[in-house]
């Protein structure tokens, strides 16, 4: 079986590729060679539950435990910003973070959740200056968010 047919491979060299990480809509599916994958490239992969964010704060309060942010975290945008910039107390050599169940706090809260997806691609971007794939994949049920592309999938 070829890299191409080969889903964890796949995956693998995506994840490792520092140049093409940003944020996505998740594929739906299966995701366990997703999963498989970034542990391969040595991506840390981190899930955010957002099934019961209805508000900013309930938003950043979810974003902050799941992603073990340090006391000083203040739940607001720079706080957010500078966590995810530096996540010293996470190292790893690349990060997948996963955000679940997203349609509601869209629905509710949608200027907050657009701004997060800016803040998380400007985070990306900064990563990938310093060479470290940081991706985000965003699991909506709905059509989603029209300029947020989809994740490449293996053939």
């Amino acid at each position: 079986m070829s890299a191409a047919q080969d889903p964890v491979a796949f995956y693998t060299a995506l994840f490792s590729d520092a140049a093409r990480a940003s944020v996505y809509h998740l594929p739906h599916g299966d995701r366990a060679a997703l999963l498989e994958g970034a542990a391969a490239a040595d991506c840390l992969v981190l899930t955010v539950d957002l099934a019961q964010s209805r508000s900013r704060e309930a938003m950043f309060a979810a974003i902050g435990t799941s992603l073990r942010f340090p006391v000083w975290f203040g739940d607001n945008w720079d706080a957010l910003s500078d966590c995810l910039a530096d996540m010293g107390w996470l190292p790893a050599l690349g990060y997948v973070i996963i955000l679940e169940h997203c349609d509601g706090i869209h629905a509710r809260a949608e200027d907050d959740f657009v701004a997060l997806m800016q803040l998380l691609q400007e985070v990306a971007d900064e990563w990938r200056e310093e060479g470290v794939p940081f991706w985000c994949l965003v699991d909506m049920l709905a059509d989603g968010i029209a300029w947020l592309p989809t994740v490449a999938q293996p053939e």
